[in-house]
């Protein structure tokens, strides 16, 4: 167990008060040691904590003087203490299997940890899951977590995983539901091999056997030009379109039979099959838009509001993906982009986008530059690093948009580049925010991936 280093010190707080310095290392908290940011949240949380820390080598103990539930302070350098829950699965669909070699560690691990499911919302299969973690799960009422379901036939599951316990580990599922623990479950759908009649049979038996489920999002197989999986193969509009009509179906039975739909179809079902996504009510208030789902729809719902001239032109609140304080940001909670960004010169917003992000923009870029009043362009990076049907914004990489902003010979004023694409100022191949601005013949403008980030980006 490695122990957990402290990053920051908020000034003027409790933990400043005590002399705690970024650097210092803690070993326990009241006799306590704590073997993730959840718990050590629980031990600061009362009264006068006991802290016993580790600076240079040598111990030394801080009382920390707070009335019980105010903030202490601090900022840890990572949330799990202990050992991380990896993956023993095997699925063929997983993207970490398809990323390419030489790429940063961190995006090679696999967890099916319960606790990083609370904190930052990340799918569980629950086949690592135990008696211990169900209670410890339902005493703290650590929910909602997030479960990958796939199918609820057995084999098939079983299969899918490529782990026999797969079989049997939605017994858990049905345990946190039973025990009032929320839960959004996720299905991968890969055609062939679990969409179609095994999609229907899986909505079916979600209905009867996990009703309390809050929402199951449904979202296409993802392949990069990295895959070894011959049997693998992504969606046709003809299949996108067959899949949306099941789920459409076996929503309204779920409104019909249990006052809610549950079912949420990934908006690149929509985007692949060129259908029109649904109204807002169908996303049980976009509790699951991270996992790109009901994206575009809040994004043409603010851009109505702000043609509206509603004070409210902030995005529909995207759900309950949770966080602790001292938790560090990760994946959607991290930071995006943290620099100041330039002006943009006279002449048209490019803005720099995967086949996706260009499949929704273009059939409202007027009415963005009217809100703007400037010239909007829609530039496609195709996506040659990762390949495949890898066509979402939040994938494009710097050596693409390098290469993509080089051979474009038209008018710019400025570069607009989602802010989902970037973690801190680099992006998933680590090329750096510098390069793209160092190659770009007009200043390059980091903004959030909503209707008033772009067009604010014109300012």
């Amino acid at each position: 167990m490695s122990l957990p280093t402290i990053l920051e010190v908020i000034a003027g707080s409790p933990a400043d008060a005590s002399g705690l310095a970024p650097g210092d290392e803690l070993v326990s908290i009241n006799g306590v040691i704590p073997n993730d940011v959840i718990e050590y949240q629980q031990l600061v949380d009362d009264a006068d904590p006991v802290f016993r820390l580790r600076r240079d080598g040598r111990d030394y103990e801080a009382a920390i003087v707070k009335p019980e539930g105010a903030p202490i302070g601090l900022r840890l350098g990572s949330s799990i203490f202990d050992r991380v829950q990896t993956c023993d699965n095997h699925c063929a669909f997983c993207f970490i299997y398809q990323l390419p070699p030489g790429m940063r560690t961190s995006l090679y691990l696999k967890d099916d940890d319960y606790r990083l499911s609370f904190l930052y919302g990340n799918f569980t299969t629950l086949t690592r899951f135990t008696e211990l973690d169900l209670a410890r799960v339902v005493e703290d009422g650590l929910g909602p977590l997030y479960v990958s379901i796939h199918a609820t036939d057995p084999d098939i599951r079983a299969e899918m995983l490529r782990n026999r316990r797969g079989a049997t580990s939605l017994r858990w599922l049905a345990a946190l539901l039973e025990s009032d623990i929320t839960v959004h479950g996720q299905i991968v759908l890969c055609p062939g091999i679990n969409n179609g009649g095994i999609l229907e049979r899986t909505l079916a038996e979600t209905i009867t056997r996990f009703s309390r489920l809050e929402t199951l999002g449904i979202v296409p197989l993802g392949l990069s030009k990295f895959n070894s999986e011959d049997e693998l193969s992504v969606h046709t509009p003809d299949q996108a379109a067959s899949d949306l009509s099941i789920i459409a179906f076996w929503q309204e039975e779920a409104l019909r039979r249990i006052g809610r739909r549950i079912f949420q179809a990934s908006d690149e079902l929509y985007v692949t099959a060129g259908i029109e996504v649904p109204a807002a009510d169908h996303y049980d208030g976009y509790q699951q838009h991270e996992n790109g789902i009901g994206m575009v729809r809040a994004f043409y719902d603010e851009i109505d509001r702000m043609e509206r001239g509603s004070s409210s032109t902030a995005p529909i609140v995207t759900g309950e993906w949770r966080s602790v304080p001292a938790a560090p940001a990760e994946g959607y909670r991290a930071i995006r982009h943290a620099s100041p960004d330039p002006h943009p010169d006279a002449g048209p917003l490019v803005v720099v986008t995967g086949s996706y992000g260009r499949a929704v923009l273009e059939p409202v870029r007027r009415r963005l530059e009217g809100l703007a009043a400037r010239e909007i362009r829609v530039l496609e990076v195709p996506n040659e690093f990762f390949g495949g049907n890898a066509a979402v914004a939040g994938l494009m990489v710097g050596e693409d948009i390098i290469n993509t902003i080089n051979r474009d010979s038209e008018p710019a004023g400025a570069y607009v580049i989602p802010d989902v694409a970037l973690s801190g100022d680099v992006f998933i191949d680590d090329v750096p925010l510098a390069d793209v601005i160092e190659h770009a013949s007009a200043p390059v403008v980091v903004a959030p991936a909503t209707a008033a980030g772009l067009v604010g980006a014109a300012r």
